[in-house]
């Protein structure tokens, strides 16, 4: 199955992990066929309806076909900073006086055009060497700094007058739980669960902060964002080499810049170019609502229309993305020395979402990966030379890619994974592949993505994310086209992408002096794609000092822990003793904000 938001996704890591999860019960037994009903809107949203009577509660969202390849150079992270405003609320939603919070969002836009120009002239000044850093805060002239403090008495001004979280407290106050929010490159999803008797409320809300959004604070979350990207990019032992690799990676795709953004456009990307960008992209002819439980779809059909169906249809469409990735022609290497456990990534171009050879990549993927898998057989337990090792295949909505990962152990090196994954890819490629390795890894495959249509949350989770990728019904079409996949297609593509010319490889190695990572018990018992991604959640939790983050943080595990799968159960107790011990230790130093 696609590698379920595994590229840059800023969706919460436990829905990765279940996502990647597998069982094994006999596929003859395996119907995947979802009974999904659509339903379009006159201004052209369209609704996937799957009705589950014996719930009592809803999962619904609605997926925005935008992600970071639709920006540009100049307004990269846009399409994230918008995961963060359309929790800010309405004209009736998150203030006490709507007139005065509109006056004030415009004096602010006037203040910030004044310092866009200072910029302006500061980097006019960088290009001829007059400074360093157009955005030093050291070098601030007194002209932006008196416009910085006239800015922060608007802001406490707009603060006085709002309603915290009121968008969150009217769902939590109404039974709704799981709100959250996730962006990739491709794709912007929004989502919660609700007690089947307040559907009415959940179209009025959603309606209301598409339809009259008010972007209050813009600017103000705007630096949060910066925050963010400096905690999940900078502050991490790999997380700007990993933002270089993938910029090194993709030569003339959109894919190459970070879905967070690029720090110099974070600091200047206007209201206006936001308001422009959601008038073409938030448009009700570019979303997807998906709603998976207890309801009459009748009903559905009338509060659709009611409340989704006034919002006018976007006065232009959205663009294609049409840049396509040159064609490597030469092998690429980086090389790169952080506090990190020593590893190796080895990436391939290969193709995108639904592509003919995407089926038989992902089984190959299947036979590398989890405790019975080659990887796990030979480089875990037979060299002994990796701590974990992965492989996937990401396919994106316009361009694809296959990676082998693998952490080192003892005293293995990263030029030893590297070679020891191609060992193992050559007797892909040349040796025959048993046919009861292949019919049990065809049976994983197909199990495990059975058991998540099953679950209410994550069957609408994937229908607004594969309909984000360009079809939803990848979910009834998947699976005859990955039990169809032979031996021969598997070797097939296994020749045909992985040559040297069409590969990168970032190679880590620990900096001198640095001690070696710790991690909480249990992680080493995990299959090697989740281990890495508990590993990069954990990796980004520590930079975080403030105490009331990490208990959010842990009050999301609560509610993901309720609705998610059997198999999650390994997760969850590990990063519950992270979390509680990050606290504990954190409450006993005085640091954060209690």
């Amino acid at each position: 199955m696609h590698e379920f938001m595994r590229r840059r996704a800023n969706l919460p890591l436990l829905l990765l992990c279940v996502a990647a999860l597998a069982v094994a019960p006999a596929v003859a037994e395996i119907d995947t066929n979802v009974p999904v009903e659509v339903f379009n809107l006159d201004n052209g949203m369209k609704l996937l309806l799957v009705e589950r009577p014996e719930m009592t509660t809803v999962s619904a969202g609605w997926v925005a076909h935008v992600g970071s390849a639709n920006e540009r150079p100049g307004i990269t992270g846009l399409s994230h900073l918008f995961e963060h405003m359309m929790f800010k609320g309405t004209p009736t939603i998150g203030t006490t006086n709507i007139k005065r919070d509109l006056e004030i969002i415009a004096e602010q836009e006037m203040i910030q055009e004044q310092i866009r120009q200072i910029y302006r002239e500061q980097r006019r000044q960088y290009r001829l060497g007059g400074n360093d850093d157009p955005f030093d805060p050291e070098t601030r002239t007194e002209k932006q700094i008196e416009l910085e403090k006239q800015f922060m008495a608007l802001v406490e001004e707009q603060r006085s007058i709002m309603i915290k979280d009121e968008f969150d407290k009217i769902y939590t106050g109404a039974g709704g739980s799981g709100m959250n929010a996730g962006t990739t490159n491709d794709l912007t999803l929004y989502f919660i669960t609700v007690p089947a008797n307040k559907l009415e409320l959940w179209f009025w809300m959603e309606s209301d902060r598409l339809g009259n959004p008010v972007f209050r604070e813009f600017y103000s979350e705007r630096d949060v964002v910066h925050e963010e990207r400096r905690m999940r990019t900078e502050s991490t032992p790999t997380g700007k080499f990993a933002e270089q690799f993938d910029a090194m990676f993709w030569e003339s795709h959109p894919y190459s810049w970070p879905v967070v953004g690029w720090p110099s456009d974070l600091k200047v990307i206007s209201k206006q170019q936001a308001d422009d960008y959601y008038a073409t992209y938030y448009a009700p002819n570019n979303l997807t609502v998906a709603m998976v439980g207890n309801f009459d779809s009748d009903q559905v059909k009338a509060l659709a229309k009611k409340y989704f169906g006034r919002i006018p249809r976007g006065k232009t469409d959205p663009p294609d993305v049409v840049t396509l990735e040159m064609e490597q022609m030469a092998e690429k290497r980086m090389k790169a020395e952080c506090d990190c456990q020593p590893q190796v990534e080895v990436r391939y171009h290969t193709v995108p979402f639904m592509h003919v050879d995407s089926y038989a990549l992902d089984i190959l993927a299947e036979l590398l990966n989890g405790r019975t898998g080659r990887l796990y057989k030979e480089l875990v337990l037979g060299k002994e030379i990796a701590s974990s090792a992965s492989a996937g295949q990401d396919s994106g909505k316009y361009a694809g890619s296959f990676s082998f990962r693998a952490e080192t152990k003892g005293n293995g090196t990263p030029d030893e994974l590297e070679k020891a994954w191609y060992m193992e890819l050559r007797k892909i490629q040349d040796l025959p592949i048993p046919a009861r390795e292949l019919e049990k890894v065809k049976n994983n495959v197909a199990a495990g993505s059975f058991r998540r249509l099953q679950n209410p949350f994550f069957l609408a989770l994937q229908l607004m994310f594969y309909d984000g990728l360009g079809d939803w019904t990848y979910l009834d079409s998947w699976a005859d086209k990955t039990l169809a996949v032979t031996a021969e297609d598997i070797k097939r593509v296994a020749g045909k992408y992985f040559e040297p010319e069409n590969r990168a490889v970032a190679s880590y190695y620990r900096l001198a002096g640095a001690d070696e990572e710790t991690w909480p018990a249990g992680l080493e018992d995990l299959d090697g794609q989740i281990q890495m991604m508990v590993k990069a959640q954990i990796r980004q939790l520590r930079q975080i000092e403030d105490v009331s983050q990490l208990q959010a943080f842990m009050g999301q595990l609560e509610e993901q822990k309720a609705s998610a799968p059997p198999q999650f159960r390994d997760v969850i107790p590990i990063m519950e003793k992270f979390l509680t011990d990050r606290i504990a230790e954190l409450s006993a130093a005085g640091g954060g904000d209690q």
